[in-house]
């Protein structure tokens, strides 16, 4: 087994990695050095909200952070209110807290049984990955571990292209909108807010500042101009395993053949979602089945599809965005965002839709860039992966889904793996594909500490 073990990032991912660790109660004790990079441990960005409008997207019961005990998470949020039902859509804040409680106990338990964590409130400046270990380095201090996992989640956005330095640095074009949510205050006045992307963060930008701002238009631009589904009111099981159309799949990894199948057995469900969830288990294998052309062609044509029908949104989020849509308060539109600049106290937009050559202009006191998670590590500015990939200490994945790896998280470079240096989570989305929920995550956790502890 691996003794010294650095765990590098501070959310949910890592939370759930070095609790089962320690939920193991290995032979031998554990050093543990935890890199949280500051903030709160283990809320990481996702569920550092403090907001009640921001609802997971997932029910409570199937939430739990450990995969060997499924109501963790439900059990939690009933000692606060026995109403609570399994099927709910419950505040992510409430999600964070049951994180941090279940890591606070993870860590009162590792002391007690021997074991030395560090939890270090601050980020690896370097990692050096070699055959027979991993150096981690911060500051002075240089670390030999024996084994190191990257659980960073999702890169810090970047600006789109077209997007002026003056648009930047006038603080109306927002980026980073969680960071921007925290500092929102209560505005009155009548601001025109553009948000780009429609997906589940463009929803949450919504409900927060139709509160905060009540008297502020927004107008929601992406590529189809769609809304994320909805899941269904009540909670609904597959008919079946979906094994004749996982089988039917696997025979032709083809991603205009995969669809028509989605859409035949669409028609033969009694609700098109039990098709979707159906493939749930068998997602990564599939995705492996891919050769690199057709994932292309998925991220090209179809990702967006997929990820408003697989990533949904709890009932009655939909109902307050309908409501905010009869008000007049919301507009959405299709087309892609070309420049952004600044014209006198606004920033103004061209916006060009998908068969015009022409562009509309669109003036807004203040633009939220929505557009969904920042994998790719060629081009971030997190200094970190920056270092690794300058290094060649990893490959990035060729189509920008984070790094290059193995299905057991073990990470490579030129064409080689590292036997000491593994991921967890979002950077192994070109690995797995689905990669970043909790359902996911806590599996990876349960099978990279098996590997571990076993080694």
């Amino acid at each position: 087994m691996y003794r010294r073990v650095a765990i590098i990032g501070g959310g949910a991912a890592a939370a759930a990695l070095l609790s089962e660790l320690l939920e193991r109660q290995p032979p031998q004790p554990l050093h543990i050095d935890w890199y949280t990079g500051g903030g709160t441990p283990a809320r990481g960005v996702a569920y550092g909200t403090r907001s009640d409008r921001h609802l997971l997207n997932v029910r409570a019961a199937s939430m739990s952070m450990f995969a060997g005990k499924p109501r963790g998470f439900l059990d939690f949020a009933q000692r606060g209110d026995h109403t609570i039902a399994g099927t709910d859509f419950l505040p992510r804040r409430l999600y964070g807290d049951y994180l941090e409680a279940e890591v606070t106990r993870a860590l009162e338990r590792a002391q007690a049984d021997g074991h030395d964590v560090r939890v270090l409130p601050f980020a690896a400046d370097a990692v050096v990955p070699e055959q027979d270990g991993v150096t981690v380095i911060h500051g002075e201090e240089n670390t030999r571990v024996d084994a190191a996992v990257l659980a960073l989640g999702s890169l810090p956005p970047q600006p789109l292209s077209g997007v002026s330095d003056a648009a930047l640095a006038s603080g109306q074009y927002v980026t980073e909108p969680w960071g921007f949510l925290a500092e929102a205050k209560p505005d009155a006045r009548p601001l025109k807010v553009v948000l780009i992307g429609l997906g589940l963060t463009a929803v949450d930008v919504l409900l927060e500042l139709a509160t905060l701002w009540p008297n502020a238009s927004f107008e929601a631009i992406s590529r189809h101009g769609l809304l994320p589904e909805p899941h269904l009111e009540n909670a609904s099981a597959p008919a079946d395993d979906g094994a004749d159309l996982v089988e039917a799949m696997r025979e032709a990894p083809e991603i205009r053949r995969w669809f028509h199948l989605l859409r035949e057995a669409a028609t033969h469900a009694a609700d098109w979602r039990t098709v979707i969830d159906s493939l749930r288990p068998h997602t990564p294998s599939l995705w492996a089945l891919l050769p690199k052309d057709e994932r292309a062609r998925f991220l090209r044509h179809a990702r967006w599809a997929w990820e408003r029908v697989r990533h949904r949104m709890a009932p009655q989020v939909m109902t307050a965005l309908q409501a905010l849509e009869h008000e007049g308060r919301l507009h959405r539109r299709c087309g892609r965002l070309q420049a952004a600049d600044v014209a006198g106290e606004k920033l103004r937009l061209q916006v060009r839709h998908a068969h015009d050559v022409a562009c509309d202009t669109v003036d807004a006191d203040v633009v939220i860039q929505t557009v969904g998670l920042n994998t790719d590590v060629r081009r971030t500015q997190h200094a970190l992966v920056r270092q690794l990939a300058t290094n060649g200490h990893i490959t990035p994945d060729p189509l920008g889904l984070g790094c290059m790896g193995t299905v057991e998280g073990r990470l490579q470079h030129d064409g080689s793996t590292w036997p000491h240096f593994y991921a967890i989570g979002t950077l192994l989305r070109g690995v797995l594909w689905e990669s970043t929920a909790m359902p996911e995550i806590r599996q990876q956790a349960r099978q990279l500490t098996d590997r571990l502890l076993d080694a």
